[in-house]
Protein backbone atom coordinates (compact mmCIF):
# COMPACT_ATOMS: atom_id res chain seq x y z
CA UNK A 1 0.00 0.00 0.00
CA UNK A 2 2.82 2.29 1.02
CA UNK A 3 4.51 1.46 -2.82
CA UNK A 4 0.92 2.35 -4.31
CA UNK A 5 0.85 6.08 -2.68
CA UNK A 6 4.97 6.67 -3.02
CA UNK A 7 4.26 6.08 -6.54
CA UNK A 8 1.30 7.80 -7.14
CA UNK A 9 2.59 10.78 -5.45
CA UNK A 10 5.90 10.30 -7.53
CA UNK A 11 3.79 10.26 -10.91
CA UNK A 12 1.53 13.71 -9.54
CA UNK A 13 4.88 15.27 -9.13
CA UNK A 14 5.97 14.32 -12.53
CA UNK A 15 2.95 15.42 -14.40
CA UNK A 16 2.64 18.28 -16.12
CA UNK A 17 5.42 20.38 -13.27
CA UNK A 18 6.79 22.33 -15.28
CA UNK A 19 8.43 25.57 -13.19
CA UNK A 20 8.60 27.49 -16.37
CA UNK A 21 5.30 26.62 -17.90
CA UNK A 22 3.06 29.64 -18.35
CA UNK A 23 0.60 28.51 -20.54
CA UNK A 24 -1.01 25.46 -21.98
CA UNK A 25 -3.58 25.55 -25.40
CA UNK A 26 -5.49 22.55 -26.66
CA UNK A 27 -5.46 22.07 -29.93
CA UNK A 28 -9.05 20.45 -30.02
CA UNK A 29 -11.16 17.97 -28.84
CA UNK A 30 -9.73 14.64 -30.99
CA UNK A 31 -6.19 15.51 -31.14
CA UNK A 32 -3.49 15.25 -28.04
CA UNK A 33 -1.09 17.91 -29.31
CA UNK A 34 -1.25 21.37 -27.58
CA UNK A 35 0.77 24.57 -27.40
CA UNK A 36 2.69 24.92 -24.52
CA UNK A 37 4.02 28.50 -23.50
CA UNK A 38 6.92 28.52 -21.79
CA UNK A 39 9.61 31.53 -20.17
CA UNK A 40 12.82 31.75 -19.24
CA UNK A 41 15.63 34.26 -18.12
CA UNK A 42 18.54 34.66 -20.32
CA UNK A 43 21.24 33.21 -17.46
CA UNK A 44 23.72 35.89 -18.46
CA UNK A 45 21.90 38.75 -19.46
CA UNK A 46 19.38 38.63 -16.75
CA UNK A 47 17.69 41.77 -18.25
CA UNK A 48 16.12 39.84 -20.80
CA UNK A 49 13.10 36.94 -20.52
CA UNK A 50 11.90 35.19 -23.58
CA UNK A 51 8.56 33.40 -23.83
CA UNK A 52 8.72 30.40 -26.22
CA UNK A 53 5.11 28.53 -27.93
CA UNK A 54 6.15 25.05 -28.96
CA UNK A 55 3.51 22.22 -29.62
CA UNK A 56 3.79 18.96 -27.74
CA UNK A 57 1.74 15.74 -28.46
CA UNK A 58 1.07 13.71 -24.80
CA UNK A 59 1.83 10.12 -25.76
CA UNK A 60 4.48 10.76 -28.34
CA UNK A 61 7.72 9.85 -29.41
CA UNK A 62 8.24 13.07 -31.04
CA UNK A 63 6.93 16.13 -30.81
CA UNK A 64 6.44 18.61 -33.82
CA UNK A 65 9.85 21.33 -34.84
CA UNK A 66 7.64 24.22 -34.87
CA UNK A 67 8.11 27.15 -32.16
CA UNK A 68 8.25 30.62 -32.02
CA UNK A 69 10.11 33.06 -29.76
CA UNK A 70 9.85 36.68 -28.09
CA UNK A 71 12.15 37.92 -25.68
CA UNK A 72 11.73 41.65 -24.74
CA UNK A 73 14.01 43.40 -21.88
CA UNK A 74 12.43 42.67 -18.56
CA UNK A 75 15.16 44.43 -16.13
CA UNK A 76 18.39 45.75 -16.54
CA UNK A 77 21.20 45.07 -19.15
CA UNK A 78 24.57 46.19 -18.23
CA UNK A 79 27.84 46.34 -20.03
CA UNK A 80 29.08 44.01 -17.80
CA UNK A 81 26.77 41.69 -18.88
CA UNK A 82 27.88 41.62 -22.45
CA UNK A 83 31.13 41.41 -21.47
CA UNK A 84 30.42 37.89 -20.24
CA UNK A 85 28.45 36.48 -23.40
CA UNK A 86 30.21 34.54 -25.85
CA UNK A 87 30.44 37.08 -29.17
CA UNK A 88 31.52 34.62 -31.64
CA UNK A 89 29.02 34.50 -35.23
CA UNK A 90 27.25 31.94 -33.78
CA UNK A 91 27.18 32.87 -30.65
CA UNK A 92 25.89 30.35 -27.81
CA UNK A 93 23.00 28.12 -26.76
CA UNK A 94 21.38 29.28 -23.74
CA UNK A 95 18.57 27.00 -23.63
CA UNK A 96 17.79 23.17 -24.86
CA UNK A 97 14.48 21.13 -24.63
CA UNK A 98 14.51 17.60 -25.89
CA UNK A 99 11.35 17.22 -28.23
CA UNK A 100 11.74 13.51 -29.35
CA UNK A 101 13.35 9.94 -28.38
CA UNK A 102 15.61 10.27 -31.35
CA UNK A 103 17.73 12.88 -30.85
CA UNK A 104 15.83 15.85 -31.99
CA UNK A 105 15.87 19.16 -30.07
CA UNK A 106 14.63 22.31 -29.19
CA UNK A 107 17.75 24.93 -29.03
CA UNK A 108 17.85 28.37 -28.02
CA UNK A 109 21.11 30.73 -29.08
CA UNK A 110 22.09 34.19 -28.31
CA UNK A 111 23.96 35.86 -30.93
CA UNK A 112 25.41 39.26 -30.45
CA UNK A 113 24.51 41.80 -33.52
CA UNK A 114 27.75 44.20 -32.34
CA UNK A 115 27.11 46.69 -35.01
CA UNK A 116 23.62 47.24 -34.25
CA UNK A 117 24.04 46.66 -30.58
CA UNK A 118 21.28 44.11 -30.18
CA UNK A 119 21.41 40.62 -29.07
CA UNK A 120 19.53 38.31 -31.34
CA UNK A 121 17.55 34.86 -30.08
CA UNK A 122 17.27 32.04 -32.23
CA UNK A 123 15.02 29.13 -31.69
CA UNK A 124 15.86 26.30 -33.92
CA UNK A 125 14.96 22.33 -34.25
CA UNK A 126 18.04 20.25 -34.52
CA UNK A 127 16.27 17.68 -37.24
CA UNK A 128 15.34 18.50 -40.42
CA UNK A 129 11.04 18.76 -41.10
CA UNK A 130 8.95 17.95 -44.07
CA UNK A 131 13.09 19.45 -46.15
CA UNK A 132 13.57 22.59 -43.87
CA UNK A 133 14.92 23.66 -40.13
CA UNK A 134 12.04 25.30 -38.16
CA UNK A 135 13.22 28.77 -36.77
CA UNK A 136 12.30 31.42 -35.54
CA UNK A 137 13.86 34.90 -34.22
CA UNK A 138 13.49 37.43 -31.33
CA UNK A 139 15.47 40.63 -31.09
CA UNK A 140 16.42 42.95 -28.60
CA UNK A 141 17.88 46.47 -28.86
CA UNK A 142 19.98 47.57 -26.54
CA UNK A 143 19.47 51.25 -26.81
CA UNK A 144 18.05 52.65 -23.92
CA UNK A 145 20.25 50.38 -21.54
CA UNK A 146 23.45 50.65 -19.21
CA UNK A 147 25.12 48.22 -22.32
CA UNK A 148 24.24 50.54 -25.15
CA UNK A 149 27.44 52.44 -26.64
CA UNK A 150 27.40 55.73 -28.11
CA UNK A 151 29.17 55.73 -31.82
CA UNK A 152 31.01 58.82 -32.06
CA UNK A 153 30.71 60.16 -36.02
CA UNK A 154 33.95 61.55 -37.39
CA UNK A 155 33.21 64.15 -39.99
CA UNK A 156 35.79 64.54 -43.16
Amino acid sequence: MKKAMGLALLLGLLVGCDSSEVGDVSLGVFTLKDIKLNHFQDPIVTGVTCHVASVEANLSFSDPSDSSIACRQTGPITQAMIAQIDNSDSGEVIFKKSKSVFFKSMKIRRILDKENQTLMYLSYSTKETSGSFKHSLSTVPLYGTKAYQTRVSVDN
